[in-house]
């Protein structure tokens, strides 16, 4: 069986028959996987003996009648469709650089009943599934404490959060905790690939917001997003963070802390 077949009977057996009403006509998720295929095919680069290296950021960009219906099915889809892309390099012995996330954009000039795929290679901090993944920061570049040296005064930070009960085996079970320090005055939070800390999170936008330095304090600023910031159950356009506050992005919750100067 091949990985679009397995993709297929996985899609078809998430929900029974409610995948089969939604995507009956207009665009078809075997019809996304085949062009993920041919993107991570088309975009492949040797960049070693017997290591080729593909795209691991991928947008699905679709019109506005497309975007409505597959919205509600957007994390779900996105999985099963990120795990056909892993399959596909599996087989072709392909590399990534980070793990591979698979996103829909609303794009208001694709017409109905069609798509475009947009790819890239993203190796910066990812947050998925409540679990962060810290791209290339090795050891050189961190302190005994386990800081970057080149964290801003005060160590800042943003604490990840589960969400719920902590996984058996999991860092949050151990009572460590998932830490991105903040080593930079701005610090992008989204889906982007660009973004210094990459959410992997549908509710999310691409540029969603923003942590900045202002003097001596940190401020979270919402770039304009779709579904907005909340800092303390409360929403906010632009706020400033003291140690403890909890910035509610998408179904990510991210605890702001610092030390005392």
């Amino acid at each position: 069986m091949g990985v679009l077949q397995r993709f297929e009977r996985r899609l078809g057996g998430l929900v029974e028959g409610a995948f089969a009403k939604v995507f009956k006509g207009d665009v078809q998720p075997v019809e996304i996987a085949g062009a993920l295929q041919r993107e991570t095919d088309d975009r492949k680069s040797v960049v070693g003996q017997d290591k080729v290296l593909v795209p691991n950021d991928f947008v699905v960009e679709l019109g506005q009648h497309d975007y409505d219906r597959l919205q509600p099915w957007a994390q779900p889809l996105g999985e099963e469709l990120a795990a056909m892309v892993r399959e596909h390099a599996t087989e072709q012995r392909y590399t990534f650089v980070g793990p591979v996330t698979v996103a829909l954009e609303l794009m208001p000039d694709v017409d109905t009943g069609t798509f475009r795929v947009r790819s890239g290679v993203s190796a910066g901090d990812l947050v998925e599934g409540g679990r962060l993944t810290v791209a290339g920061s090795g050891s050189s570049d961190v302190a005994a404490s386990g800081t970057p040296r080149n964290a801003l005064p005060g160590r800042p930070r943003l604490v990840v959060t589960t969400g719920g009960k902590a996984l058996a085996g999991s860092p949050e079970s151990r009572g460590e905790e998932q830490v991105l320090h903040l080593t930079h005055s701005v610090t992008v939070l989204g889906r982007a690939a660009d973004a210094d800390l990459k959410l992997n999170d549908p509710g999310v936008s691409r540029r969603h917001a923003e942590i900045r330095q202002e003097g001596g304090d940190f401020v979270v600023v919402d770039l304009g997003s779709t579904n907005g910031v909340r800092v303390n159950d409360a929403s906010v356009t632009r706020q400033s963070l003291k140690t403890g506050d909890r910035v509610e992005i998408g179904s990510t919750t991210l605890v702001f802390r610092r030390d005392e100067d």
